[in-house]
């Protein structure tokens, strides 16, 4: 494995069109690089911070087989490698003299890379967040059913919406540099926040999911302000937000559990949702 067969790109519309069709031939490994360029695509480049993005491409005999991107100040995100190819891209990355604060991929991928870093580097590579990827297959409606309704959150509900962002990001340690106001305004705008409310209309939790793009949609963020949890807020608005992106033509519904919370991972279950991979996070120190 060669650190020449990886390749630096700078510009989102060159890297789509040399890594889009790889990545959409798997869009549920790859649903993060889906996701997040198609962000940068219609909201431009600086939508995560205001570093530019960085990408990559692993081509070898005129055929990408593995691809890579950061947006500031985020960590690298990778798509599965072999060790081989992990210790290639370490060197490539490397030598760049560019600071890298971590990565994030598949958790053999991750930790093959975060090994190979220390080498090339001499860094330390600390372990952080594990997340299981699951894949929902048939829907089940989670009982207790609790009261109340859903539906899509609007202008109204601006306000709501910033208060448990900024809370959803305190909870999960820090998350998108992404403003609350900026963020609400997209969900708003896109429809891609749903509450669930009860008979008076007070919003009592919130699910999320991402535009559809290769046949597949991710469900994130989940939140339920930690005095109503343990009420079934949470697997009834996850299970609605489920229930209408099948409805809206989605192949593969897709959601990510952090697992050391055994609660959302076995609700997620309940719900009918069943394990894809395992995601693993290193953060790199001098």
């Amino acid at each position: 494995m060669h650190p020449g067969d990886w390749h630096r790109i700078d510009d989102l519309a060159l890297f789509l069109s040399r890594a889009g069709a790889f990545l959409h031939a798997q869009p549920a490994l790859h649903t993060v690089p889906l996701t997040v360029t198609e962000a940068l695509r219609t909201r431009g480049q600086h939508t995560y911070g205001d570093s530019a993005p960085v990408f990559g491409v692993l081509e070898r005999e005129g055929e990408v087989r593995a691809a890579y991107f950061r947006t500031p100040p985020h960590p690298l995100q990778v798509t599965p490698l072999t060790p081989g190819d992990a210790d290639a891209l370490a060197v490539h990355l490397a030598g760049t003299g560019r600071p890298l604060p971590g990565v994030s991929g598949e958790s053999g991928t991750a930790a093959a890379l975060a090994r190979a870093w220390e080498r090339h580097t001499g860094e330390t590579a600390r372990p952080g967040e594990r997340s299981r990827l699951y894949r929902l297959e048939a829907l089940t409606v989670p009982q207790p059913w609790p009261a109340g309704r859903a539906r899509i959150a609007g202008e109204a509900d601006r306000e709501q919406l910033m208060r448990w962002y900024d809370e959803f990001k305190e909870a999960i340690g820090g998350g998108a540099p992404q403003r609350a106001e900026s963020w609400a305004d997209a969900r708003i705008a896109s429809g891609g926040l749903t509450l669930w409310e009860d008979g008076d209309g007070t919003p009592l939790s919130m699910a999320g999911t991402t535009p559809m793009i290769a046949g597949q949609v991710r469900v994130a963020p989940v939140y339920t302000p930690a005095p109503l949890r343990g009420r079934g807020y949470a697997g009834a608005v996850t299970a609605e937000v489920s229930r209408a992106a099948r409805a809206a033509g989605a192949r593969e519904v897709l959601l990510f559990a952090d697992l050391a919370n055994p609660t959302s991972n076995a609700l997620y279950r309940r719900i009918g949702y069943r394990p894809v991979t395992d995601f693993a996070g290193y953060a790199f120190t001098a």
